[in-house]
């Protein structure tokens, strides 16, 4: 098949490139022209995992290409995939300008003598699909919406395991009224729905355990907000185990153990239950405040999810507190920050607990010094105006610091040598966000430390 991907970020080109892989000929559109011109030259623009080895190959064997002139690839594609960002506006309905302007753009240029399926993969809020479809049958030219269709077939990608997560999915949802849409989507797909691939570059090989790749056909509506909900669901999940650390903290109870005994219950699952300072990048933020957006229109609030968010936001706040509580007055004090990205294995900022966990030291007066393996010279562009030091290694952030702070769970932190940073730091001071560290060891070593939901005679 011919593939149109509209919006070069995270999901546009992990999802451009995988298509590529399985034969499909995949015109990438952007329209940031600097972007393009560096895609063109192989170079990638976010770090995750395999991406940049997947973009070679294909852009090497002619099966991706790069455009700032889509008209031409919208005209000759079988799909096209809308997969621009949708942010948050202060009122906590996304930002669809960028969406629609794709629609306007992909509605003058469908070929009428053509059937084109229309794929919303942004993150929209409910009922999109209606506004997208009248936007596309608008042209008179178009001949109503006889020679396309639209599919809602939301993302589900965790960042640093994008590609594995698109060609080894839980499931494929696809939301359509067309019965004509959903079978070119299962032509597309067909290959990680049969999982009929063989090894790609940059991704593992298959898993022996991988479960049957489930396909959900449903009505747009139902499609979009299935998205939600999952987000959602997430958030709530870690904002609990958050509500339930603190307890811990105030009880005497290790929420590390707690996890573990409740995620075996097969009802609730291990995952998402790991106590930290809270999530962070560019989807439950924001999707979170758009359900609550969506609800208020339909004159409903929903208290858990507004509830995720306060204790989120508090999360945050609480790592400056716990800080405060073991050194005093943070002026003039030196922290070590390890970790700016939201999570391991990206170089994503976007409402990452870093941040404002930095702003918060430098209200105190705090010096800072930072160490990410990813996304210092991010943090440089975006962030400007942060007065941080940005360190080449873990050990020269704790050089002579007054504490270090776990803020991302960076394999190579959990990997420290414990000795070596206490012969640097000035006071062998950590607050672990992310319950890295084994707390009976540091203690042993002569570290003051404080977890998160970990007492302080936790063993």
């Amino acid at each position: 098949m011919n593939i149109s991907v509209v919006g070069m970020g995270y999901v546009g080109l992990v999802t451009g490139a995988c298509l590529a892989s399985f034969g499909h000929k995949v015109f990438c559109y952007d329209r940031d022209p600097a972007k393009i011109e560096r895609l063109t030259k192989k170079i990638v623009p976010v770090y995750e995992k395999g991406l940049k080895e997947l973009v070679e190959v294909n852009v090497d064997s002619g099966q991706l290409l790069f455009t700032c002139s889509p008209k031409r690839a919208y005209q000759i594609s079988d799909v096209i995939i809308i997969a621009v960002g949708t942010p948050a506006l202060k009122t906590g309905e996304p930002d669809l300008s960028s969406f629609f302007s794709a629609a306007r753009q992909i509605g003058k240029s469908l070929d009428p003598e053509r059937f084109t399926v229309v794929v919303t993969k942004s993150t929209v809020p409910v009922g999109t699909w209606s506004k997208l479809t009248s936007i596309l049958s608008s042209r008179k030219e178009n001949g109503g919406q006889s020679h396309f269709g639209v599919v809602s077939n939301p993302e589900f990608l965790r960042e640093g395991n994008a590609l594995w997560d698109t060609v080894y999915p839980d499931r494929i949802v696809l939301g359509s009224c067309s019965q004509r849409s959903v079978k070119v989507m299962r032509d597309l797909y067909r290959p990680i729905i049969e999982q009929s691939f063989g090894n790609l570059p940059g991704i593992p090989p298959r898993p022996g355990q991988l479960k049957k790749v489930e396909l959900i056909i449903t009505t747009p509506v139902n499609a979009e907000m299935i998205k939600y909900a999952a987000n959602a669901f997430l958030a709530t999940k870690i904002s609990f185990i958050n509500e339930i650390a603190n307890i811990c903290e105030r009880v005497g109870s290790d929420v590390t153990v707690i996890s573990r005994g409740i995620g075996l219950d097969s009802r609730i699952g291990p995952e998402f239950l790991n106590a930290g300072i809270g999530w962070g990048g560019s989807c439950f933020g924001k999707d979170l405040a758009s359900i609550l957006h969506t609800a208020g229109n339909y004159g409903y609030f929903p208290q858990i999810i507004d509830a995720a968010v306060q204790v989120n936001t508090r999360q945050r706040q609480k790592i400056v507190q716990d800080l405060e509580e073991l050194l005093g007055d943070l002026g003039g004090r030196t922290i070590g920050l390890l970790g700016l990205s939201f999570k391991p294995n990206t170089n994503d900022l976007r409402d990452a607990p870093s941040l404002e966990i930095i702003s918060g030291l430098l209200e105190k007066g705090a010096v800072v010094k930072v160490y990410d393996p990813a996304a210092m010279d991010e943090c440089k562009r975006q962030h400007p105006e942060l007065i941080v030091t940005y360190e080449r290694s873990a050990l020269e952030a704790a050089n002579d610091a007054d504490a270090l702070i776990i803020v991302t769970e960076w394999a190579e932190f959990r990997n420290l040598d414990c000795n070596q940073l206490k012969g640097v730091m000035k006071q062998a001071v950590i607050v672990d966000g992310r319950n890295i560290f084994d707390p009976r060891t540091l203690r042993e070593k002569g570290f003051i430390y404080k977890g998160i939901g970990r007492p302080d005679n936790s063993q």
